[in-house]
């Protein structure tokens, strides 16, 4: 068992926790406290680090742009942030993309760009979300107005107005619900903090009828479950959803802050001059490695071996569970996947699993109440993804059985 490298009470707010692993560096998969402990990372930073750590590639094109040019604000073009916009705006049916920071701004400019739609094109009235149970789009107070879980939202009420919640993958509620006054829908294809939660393929075509019918955008946010995490660029092709607006961010610019709007021309001809902006997004230095890091992640080689290491993963998963008699199910895709505890007093001791796993050496999440959440590097091995799972199952024996 490892002796972690703990620091306590740094000199952040509360709001934090007041003891932290204390991390030096990272080489692969692998993570290095201070210490000099390894740890095998099934988090990557809550699915940011998608190529891992310690890459030579990734360092040289950041010190390269760093002594060429670090900053020049949004008054001013750079030839990366070109570069990159010109690769995402061909992804799909989008004319432009707003470059911000993180997940939170890449849906603030989402939920900007869809009001000014509604109200520009359909009128005044035609300012309202819809949003879904399990959802998580950002701390921000507009994308916090959209999340549902209480927990996040109660210490910050009265929200934004607008903002309407219905059950996720429910077409009854969605048939119910959407009408006129509504601009857009704000959506995660595959959940994150919910819980590892796919969308159904009946309920993304009814999502497309509807909002098509009635003229309401579609914003998927693709910010944990985007970019090959689950073996396709973007997570919506699992269900079929057809997306007016995406956001990305987490490992776009492969552990720098660096977050992507992409829209199309029908709500771009509705933005003036001024409408949004911000300092840093686009800055050269992270739209240079998010470039590289894009053509790697877009290869079909490269997500063919995600949706290969994903499926290894989940038979692991549920071969694990049955081994050791663990009431549970294997949910999500890729490498974005969640081990579901269903017995209410087992899924209570998650945060003691997370605990013991790490003196084991393997950094694990949760989602939810009652999932063990797996989000490592997209270039993990199937013999790492076996020697972690090996690992989890002798913390859920322990902690369990205690």
């Amino acid at each position: 068992m490892i002796q972690p490298s703990i620091v306590k009470n740094p000199p952040y707010p509360r709001n934090y926790a007041s003891e932290f692993l204390l991390l030096d560096r990272g080489e692969g998969i692998f993570l290095f406290d201070e210490d000099g402990n390894r740890y095998r990372d099934f988090a990557a930073g809550i699915a940011v680090n998608a190529l891992g750590y310690g890459r030579e590639d990734l360092a040289r094109i950041a010190h390269d742009q760093m002594l060429k040019l670090i900053h020049v604000s949004n008054l001013y073009a750079n030839k990366p942030a070109l570069e990159l916009a010109k690769k995402l705006v061909a992804s799909g049916d989008f004319s432009a993309v707003h470059f911000g920071n993180s997940g939170s701004e890449a849906n603030e400019a989402a939920l900007k760009y869809a009001r000014i739609y509604g109200k520009r094109k359909k009128g005044p009235e035609c300012y309202h979300y819809l949003s879904f149970s399990g959802s998580f789009h950002g701390r921000t107070m507009g994308a916090l107005a959209a999340t549902s879980t209480a927990k996040y939202r109660e210490s910050y009420e009265p929200m934004a107005p607008g903002f309407h919640f219905a059950e996720y993958n429910n077409v009854k509620q969605l048939e119910e619900t959407l009408d006129d006054k509504f601009c857009a829908v704000i959506v995660e294809p595959l959940q994150g903090e919910g819980g590892c939660t796919p969308m159904d393929r009946e309920f993304a075509a009814a999502l497309n009828r509807i909002c098509g019918e009635k003229d309401i955008l579609i914003i998927a946010d693709e910010v944990q479950a985007g970019l090959a995490r689950c073996g396709e660029i973007f997570s919506s092709a699992l269900s079929g959803l057809k997306p007016d607006i995406v956001t990305l961010s987490k490992p776009l610019a492969a552990g720098l802050p660096l977050s992507a709007t992409l829209i199309p021309e029908r709500v771009n001809e509705y933005i003036h001059l001024g409408d949004h902006g911000g300092t840093f997004g686009g800055g050269p230095v992270t739209t240079a490695v998010a470039s590289h890091m894009w053509d790697i992640v877009t290869e079909k080689s490269f997500l063919a071996d995600v949706r290969r290491k994903g499926a290894f993963m989940e038979e692991a998963l549920m071969e694990l569970a049955g081994e050791i008699g663990l009431k549970a199910h294997v949910t999500g895709a890729g490498l974005l996947r969640g081990l579901v505890l269903e017995k209410e007093e087992e899924a209570a001791k998650i945060g003691d699993i997370i605990n013991d796993a790490r003196s084991r050496g393997l950094i694990i999440l949760r989602a939810g109440s009652n999932v063990i959440r797996l989000a490592p590097p997209l270039i993990i091995t199937e013999e790492e993804i076996s020697e972690g799972l090996s690992l989890l199952r002798e913390s859920i024996k322990e902690v369990i059985s205690a």
